[in-house]
């Protein structure tokens, strides 16, 4: 894998679409992080791309990048269906990968990456920023603590008032298209954060003409009881809201589950309290949380993050492989 990293982190950054223009913009405002590098399938993005960033080298390829051996660590941002051979191609080269949600397309290809890293002794992450965001961190931590008691519900819901084009990446099955790989994957990760893998999962969707799902719902349910009722969907907007019911309270997240402004927690006897997002950690929306994480874990050796487990993210993508399974929902090139 790649060497010793010094207290500045090199990045590399592979794909050239918003949400790697987004990581990009908050990873160069860390004083300890550099961005060395941007690969994508066109030279002429690639170029944009560093242009806009001031990145030194681009590569219209991502072989290039993936063996660039100034890189240590490698953001993948491509379409889901491309994250297996993207983030393979990496490992197998020896650079540690910070790998866009969802992980893959399904659990068999998450295995497989998951494997390559322990084999290369290499370091993966989800690039799951819900779990490094420092006020869901809180939220959890209350929660393990037995603030509410034991828990026995979860609801969350995430859904886009989109009227998306068949075309669209969100449309498209050969791109991974649909509600519950890009949005369907913060409820079901949400509810996992707190209760781990459900023992038992039921869903309906309502399927596109393409066959993708256009909104999915979820029950899960775990060997004590506790369940949790999910949403997601890309024809009608959410408040992406989310409430954890115990056996002694609550807690209301009212809006943006996955980087809250603020949520509520209410113990039975007492006043509720509500916990604010500290403003000296920038903003709700930043990425940076899970850049330092990934830095953090680099410069103390870890080949994964105690935050987003590699373990807690094969179990993520059984979980949303079996809501795919209840609702028809099958990608090219899946058996």
């Amino acid at each position: 894998m790649s060497g010793p990293v010094g207290e500045r982190v090199r990045w590399g950054i592979l794909a050239t679409g918003g949400i790697a223009a987004t990581f990009t913009a908050d990873l160069v405002d860390l004083p300890d992080a550099e961005v060395v590098a941007v690969a994508s399938r066109s030279m002429d993005s690639a170029k944009a791309f560093a242009e806009r960033f001031g990145i030194p080298r681009a590569y219209g390829d991502w072989a290039s990048l993936a063996a660039d051996e100034d890189v240590d660590v490698v953001y993948v941002a491509t379409p889901h269906a491309a994250h297996r051979a993207a983030a393979g191609l990496c490992l197998e080269a020896g650079r540690n990968v910070l790998l866009e949600k969802p992980f893959t397309l399904n659990a068999r290809e998450a295995e497989e990456l998951v494997a390559l890293a322990r084999q290369h002794g290499g370091f993966l992450m989800e690039a799951m920023w819900m779990y490094c965001n420092p006020l869901v961190r809180r939220l959890a931590d209350l929660v393990r603590d037995g603030a509410i008691g034991e828990v026995r519900t979860v609801q969350a819901d995430f859904g886009l008032a989109g009227s998306f084009p068949p075309s669209h990446r969100l449309r498209d099955p050969a791109q991974g298209g649909g509600a519950l790989l890009d949005l369907g994957v913060y409820p079901v990760s949400f509810a996992q954060l707190l209760l781990g893998e459900p023992a038992d999962v039921t869903a309906r969707a309502t399927l596109s003409e393409e066959g993708v799902d256009l909104q999915t719902g979820a029950l899960l349910s775990w060997e004590n009881g506790a369940l949790a009722q999910l949403h997601c969907s890309i024809v009608g907007g959410t408040s992406t809201s989310a409430y954890i019911t115990g056996s002694h309270g609550r807690i209301d997240v009212p809006y943006g589950f996955f980087f809250p402004e603020h949520f509520v927690l209410h113990r039975d006897g007492r006043e509720p309290e509500t916990f604010k997002a500290d403003p000296a950690a920038g903003p709700r929306n930043s990425l940076k949380h899970e850049a330092l994480e990934v830095m953090r874990a680099l410069r103390a050796g870890e080949t994964e993050s105690p935050l987003v487990p590699l373990d807690g993210t094969l179990a993520v993508m059984r979980t949303l492989d079996a809501i795919r399974s209840r609702v028809g929902v099958r990608y090219p090139g899946e058996e």
